[in-house]
């Protein structure tokens, strides 16, 4: 099966960048933006067929596809032209990529959690004797994890995650009975394990799952809430890289997603469980690919947003804005480090693969 999730795992990640380029189309439509060709795939020329000013195509390699607007990156006359536009038809072109990637990943997540019998959060089961701060202003058993270093701890597994990249001391809110405690500066310290034999260094928490029956209301909430989970792992990762916690071994490229993808596959226990951890990481990818790319980094969406907030700015201050071909020479230089940078990181993951 290996060679399914492998082809699988591509077409996913393929589809997903298509459906970004599918909200530009739309919104570019809906805009009355121009648009000249919007293909499925990209690479040689497959198939074509043109309805009214558009050119639709569908090309040889299944790893995206384009939407093509008049006047991206240069003003070419057309009054029907991308930069001819005000700015929210604009910002609101540049978001809908990202906007229909973070729909996808919703959409998929509600079609996961349809069939869910229980729905599930972290819980303390029982606290290190050398845990000081417990009774009715600190914590107790049953007490329900609600943040963690102020990082919402939206689904189960996300405590363990926080309060290992936590550093020696560690802030803590639970939900006890629709009451919020929160717990200040909570010391890492030398505690005692599950069976009273064994230490380890932590914060004395034993976390365990909570499991309470999923009606239609709390697989709505559960959806929306892995959703947002996802939103913040992401600037939670980005925190990390930037602080020096996590490093290029954490970091994986297209070859290191679709290699996770099929790992997943194959470590199931059956073929509906292995499809629906390939499609949950799919939801995971497509919010992850709405964040990233809303980014302020040159090249991407996130980037020329930022140059529409920067003319905007100028134009009030000083009746100017940043000519298109500063503009686009920025977005080309970005592009080209941002292609370095993701060759790093493939090379990076092959050469794990190859270990």
């Amino acid at each position: 099966m290996t060679i399914v999730y492998i082809i699988a795992a591509i077409l996913i990640f393929g589809v997903l960048i298509a459906v970004h380029e599918l909200g530009h189309f739309l919104a570019a439509k809906l805009c009355g933006v121009r648009v000249n060709e919007f293909s499925i795939g990209m690479g040689p020329l497959i198939w074509e067929r043109e309805k009214g000013e558009t050119q639709y195509s569908l090309r040889a390699l299944p790893i995206g596809g384009f939407c093509a607007m008049e006047g991206e990156d240069e003003d070419t006359g057309d009054r029907r032209s991308f930069v001819r536009q005000g700015f929210w038809k604009k910002f609101f072109i540049l978001a809908a990529g990202s906007l229909m990637n973070f729909l996808t990943g919703v959409l998929i997540l509600l079609a996961l959690y349809a069939g869910a019998t229980f729905l599930y959060a972290d819980q303390v089961t029982g606290l290190a004797p050398e845990f000081a701060q417990t009774g009715e202003n600190g914590l107790m058993e049953g007490d329900l994890l609600y943040k963690v270093n102020g990082y919402r701890t939206f689904l189960r597994g996300d405590t363990k995650l926080f309060l290992q990249y936590a550093g020696e001391s560690v802030d803590i809110e639970v939900v006890r009975d629709g009451r919020h405690i929160r717990l200040t500066d909570v010391p890492r310290q030398i505690c005692t394990s599950t069976d009273g034999k064994t230490t380890y260094s932590g914060f004395g928490l034993y976390v365990g799952v909570a499991a309470k029956e999923a009606t239609l209301s709390g697989k709505l909430q559960y959806t929306w809430n892995s959703a947002m989970d996802f939103v913040q792992l992401v600037w939670f990762s980005l925190g990390q890289l930037i602080t020096g916690n996590a490093g290029m071994q954490d970091l994986s490229g297209p070859v290191g997603i679709v290699s996770t993808m099929t790992e997943v596959g194959n470590e199931a226990e059956s073929a509906v469980d292995a499809w629906s951890q390939i499609f949950y990481f799919a939801a995971l990818l497509a919010v992850n690919l709405s964040v990233m790319n809303l980014l302020p980094i040159p090249a991407l969406d996130g980037g020329r947003i930022f140059f529409l907030l920067v003319d905007a700015i100028s134009m009030a201050l000083f009746h100017k804005t940043v000519p298109e071909r500063y503009q686009s020479a920025v977005n080309t230089a970005g592009f080209v480090l941002l292609m370095g940078f993701m060759l790093l990181v493939t090379f990076h993951d092959v050469f794990r693969l190859i270990q």
